[in-house]
């Protein structure tokens, strides 16, 4: 008999019936948060995935008057078109570049300076630092863009000023593609170190302080602190951030890019962002435009799963 109950209990519990009624319960106990994320889940269907049946133009002679169903289907006729162009070849490698650059030298300045930043004692200097290193991340493109072009002007730009002071001459910066990719790293970092730190501080926040008392009962310096607790501490952290950093390697900025390039620095400027603005709302080649967007999209997304499986190998963290 208790057998016989005990699998009436299970079977009880186990029963769908059972598995709805506590699914409706508990969506009705976070309503309220439910409610909150209703806004980014339309956001997300809205204008994420509901535009992705439009990429099936990538694959058709797409002709506005003739509509989506009614344009001629060409299979992979703008993909061969983009790899056999002349071009394809300087987009993909300054778009390579600009990706690899940024994640070299815009990923850890974040780190560095939030390990300094938790270092200050003194409140007050503190919040003024963390709230000036914000203010860049809140300004536009055209504004930050429009800041670049007047400092690097060749004839009154503050650069320029400063490189004749000391014997230089002057330089136009934005007419030699050589400083292109300086200029827009140099610029990545000074905008998004600080925003980018944020979420590091809150991290290093979240160590346990009793680590720091006993390693300095064993006599261990700052930076040996730092580097045998913080660093270890804020480990998942900060590779679940450089997961999410190499699947976007190629989504360079295109309203940075697209207000500092000219036609005289395509050579290193020229990224697959704005080749496909020029091809697509410039030139009105919507399909051939659509192909090439698709092409950065498929390869960030295997960058992405690549990274995260190599993370997962060697550290067991991931992002899925």
């Amino acid at each position: 008999m208790a057998i016989r109950s005990a699998r009436n209990g299970a079977k009880k519990q186990s029963s769908p019936l059972g598995n709805n009624k506590n699914f409706w319960q508990r969506l009705y106990k976070d309503r309220y948060l439910l409610l909150l994320f209703l806004p980014c889940l339309v956001y997300y269907i809205m204008f994420k995935y509901v535009p992705m049946w439009g990429v099936l133009i990538s694959f058709k002679d797409f002709k506005p008057f003739i509509g989506f169903a009614g344009s001629k289907w060409v299979g992979w006729k703008h993909y061969i078109n983009f790899f056999s162009n002349p071009d394809a070849r300087r987009v993909i490698r300054n778009t390579l570049l600009l990706g690899i650059y940024s994640l070299v030298w815009c990923f850890p300045f974040p780190i560095i300076f939030a390990l300094a930043l938790n270092e200050v004692t003194r409140t007050k200097f503190k919040k003024f630092v963390q709230t000036v290193s914000y203010m860049p991340h809140f300004l536009s493109a055209v504004v930050v863009c429009g800041m670049i072009v007047n400092f690097l002007s060749p004839i009154r730009g503050i650069i320029n000023i400063m490189i004749k002071a000391c014997g230089g001459e002057f330089i136009n910066f934005m007419s030699i593609s050589g400083w292109f990719r300086t200029i827009y790293v140099a610029s990545e970092i000074w905008q998004s170190m600080g925003w980018g730190a944020i979420i590091y501080l809150a991290a290093i926040s979240n160590v346990d302080p009793q680590y720091y008392e006993a390693a300095k009962l064993d006599g261990a310096s700052r930076l040996r602190q730092i580097w045998s607790i913080t660093l270890p501490c804020i480990a998942p952290t900060v590779t679940t951030m450089l997961i999410l950093r190499v699947g976007s390697v190629l989504e360079v900025g295109l309203e940075k890019v697209l207000l500092l390039y000219s036609p005289a620095i395509y050579e290193t400027a020229d990224v697959i962002s704005t080749y496909v603005y020029r091809q697509g709302l410039i030139s009105g080649n919507m399909s051939y435009a659509s192909a090439v967007g698709l092409f950065s999209a498929v390869v960030n997304l295997i960058l992405l799963v690549s990274a995260n499986y190599v993370s997962k190998k060697f550290s067991e963290t991931g992002l899925f």
